[in-house]
């Protein structure tokens, strides 16, 4: 797991709901992922789950009280408002909404809430019918107008008996929203378009060709993008990879509808980083029948695809265009033969002949090439840490171009 919240000190809160036993797997995610995780909790808070559960996966003392003198002595509620890198509210009730939307400060958690200045996240979580209720909606709204993020909850059955919209959001997903909230926000503005995953060329129509390629490295790549600010659009090969939060998903098959759904999405995108593994080859024909064994050998005629990167090149305006060439030999020279042949703005070259670089594996060692001839070597490392190097030097030929154009402006 990458340690993006390492050095990070994290603050979460947790209010009066039946929810706040989900808080303790969230409070361990986050501390898995680096965070120094501090933790306060609501008097509410304390009749679901005891403060020295929190204590003991936080790894730091819980504060409850503001008018505790030791724990003021210790760590005080503007310490803990100064302190924190982001602030969480997992389970947030209406109570707690409305307070903060009315600006009151009468506990703990609130009167932290108003002394911060760190990015506050707020995941409710009640009763569908309270959650629906439109004072609530208007709290909610009020709230998103002064800059606090609200991680929508779920749909599903409530512990109340109703089933609908009310569920604290998963772990995963706030857990997200919160790496988020603390990343610099540097690819706000932009509309990144990337392709994962391998294709399917049917045979017949229960056989097909495919590769070896999982998505694992798009996909890493289109939630690095969402973490850093950018409107995200992954178009998805078929793979058992579930959807990164926050990212817009298209699912094709085959090359040509991959082609086909890149070439209508390029025009509204400023970046595309074309990460699947498109099909070279598909059968001339497919049969409209299961093919049956015979006593001989089977021929079957191959032919190219359509060529996706070739096709967009002319297309291109100002977008900044990264391809991706996994190599078994010769890699640096395919890709490099590649970059000048496609007109891309950056290649990323990948030997998956190794066995921590290669499909299904959730490491890589890549080398990053731009059309200057630059390389960058990236060393074996998480995906989703070789997913941030590659948008590093995205936003480098970004701000190359900036300063050609005002060059010459």
């Amino acid at each position: 797991m990458a340690k993006r919240l390492e050095g990070k000190t994290i603050l979460v809160g947790l209010t009066g709901g039946i929810a706040c036993y989900k808080a303790a797997e969230l409070v361990r995610s986050l501390t898995r992922a680096g965070a120094q995780v501090r933790v306060m909790m609501s008097a509410g808070a304390r009749e679901f789950i005891t403060p020295l559960t929190l204590q003991t996966l936080s790894g730091n003392p819980v504060s409850t009280d503001t008018f505790d003198l030791t724990q003021e002595s210790e760590i005080g509620h503007i310490r803990l408002a100064d302190g924190a890198d982001a602030i969480v509210i997992a389970p947030a009730t209406a109570n707690l909404i409305g307070k903060v939307a009315g600006g009151i400060g009468d506990d703990l958690i609130t009167t932290v809430l108003l002394a911060t200045r760190a990015p506050v996240l707020i995941a409710p979580a009640m009763n569908v019918h309270m959650y629906e209720n439109p004072i609530v909606q208007a709290n909610i709204s009020r709230l998103r107008a002064h800059g606090i993020r609200i991680v929508e909850p779920g749909e599903g059955f409530l512990a109340c008996g109703y089933e609908g919209k009310g569920r604290l959001a998963e772990t995963e997903i706030i857990h997200a929203e919160v790496e988020r909230a603390v990343t610099p926000q540097d690819l706000a503005g932009e509309r990144v378009l990337v392709t994962a995953g391998p294709n399917r060329e049917a045979i017949d129509p229960v056989r097909f060709i495919s590769n070896r390629s999982t998505g694992k490295m798009g996909f890493a790549v289109a939630a690095a993008a969402w973490r850093r600010g950018a409107e995200t659009m992954l178009i998805a090969g078929p793979t058992d990879l579930a959807t990164p939060h926050g990212v817009h998903r298209r699912d094709v098959t085959n090359a040509e509808e991959m082609r086909s759904t890149v070439v209508d999405q390029f025009e509204q995108a400023s970046i595309l980083l074309m990460a699947a593994a498109v099909a070279d080859y598909t059968p001339a024909t497919v049969a409209p029948q299961k093919l049956k064994k015979t006593a001989g050998p089977m021929t079957l005629e191959l032919k190219r695809t359509a060529d996706v990167l070739a096709e967009i090149a002319p297309r291109k305006k100002q977008q900044i265009v990264v391809g991706f060439a996994a190599e078994t030999e010769n890699v640096l020279t395919n890709a490099e033969r590649k970059l000048t042949e496609k007109k891309l703005d950056l290649i990323v070259a990948n030997d998956v002949a190794g066995a921590d670089t290669g499909f299904a594996v959730d490491t890589n060692a890549v080398t990053i090439i731009g059309p200057d001839g630059q390389r960058r070597n990236v060393p074996l490392m998480q995906k989703e840490e070789v997913a941030d190097r590659i948008l590093d030097a995205v936003i480098e030929v970004r701000e190359q171009r900036k300063k050609a154009a005002a060059r010459t402006a």
